[in-house]
């Protein structure tokens, strides 16, 4: 693999490459799967969340809930093996970057949109948890564009949006469909529209940080 190659694997580090079962499954990818399948693969898994997240205000099923949490985390699954699976078979490349961050946005839409007409969502915050979201990852595009490493930092990089989706999920799995509610004074505010709240609240709080990483490392 050339030098260049190599360079367009400029990813978030990411603890659980190194576990016995991430390195098998690359090998066994590798030689089996193009890496940028996988990413399209994380895709669809986000779009399968979002529409399950969706069918939640239509259906009172749990299922839903349980295919909207899985979605989510195959998708930080495949997008942590596709760079792995890219550079064990050596087709790290320049495409493979497109097919690494576009289809995440869609995810990003996907997720968020659908949380937001999710039974306890909030439509207005789901769109807005959606643009916020593929901001942050406009500011370390932009900032990897002037010159950067590219910039990870949270508090609600992508692992933390979804690992926000996935306990609300899941926490709506095992209670009933009366405490998905809560109730504060006059206000009432659902488990999903809660979890938007507060990967709005971060992801504000992400640019800043990301923005002022990336002003430092390029003085």
């Amino acid at each position: 693999m050339n030098e260049s190659a190599v360079k367009a694997i400029d990813r978030r580090p990411i603890a659980t490459r190194n576990r016995k079962w991430a390195q098998s499954a690359t090998v066994w990818l590798a030689r089996n799967v193009s890496p940028n399948a996988i990413s399209i693969a994380g895709m669809c898994a986000c779009i399968a969340a979002g529409l399950a997240l969706g069918l939640t205000s239509v259906e009172y099923n749990r299922i839903f809930w349980l295919v909207a949490a899985l979605g989510a985390q195959l998708r930080l699954t495949a997008n942590m093996l596709d760079g792995m699976v890219a550079l064990a078979s050596g087709r790290a490349s320049k495409v493979g970057e497109l097919y690494n961050d576009v289809p995440d946005r869609v995810s990003d839409a996907a997720v968020f949109i659908g949380a937001g007409y999710a039974w306890g969502g909030n439509v207005a915050l789901g769109y807005i948890a959606t643009i916020l979201a593929i901001f942050t990852a406009y500011v370390r595009a932009a900032g990897k564009i002037a010159g950067s490493p590219n910039e990870f930092c949270g508090p609600m990089a992508k692992q933390h949006r979804m690992l926000v989706i996935t306990i609300a999920c899941l926490y709506s799995v095992v209670v009933p469909r009366s405490w998905q509610i809560f109730h504060f004074d006059d206000l009432e505010i659902g488990v999903m529209a809660l979890a938007l709240t507060l990967i709005i609240a971060g992801c504000l709080v992400t640019v800043v940080r990301r923005l002022q990483r990336i002003a430092r490392g390029l003085r």
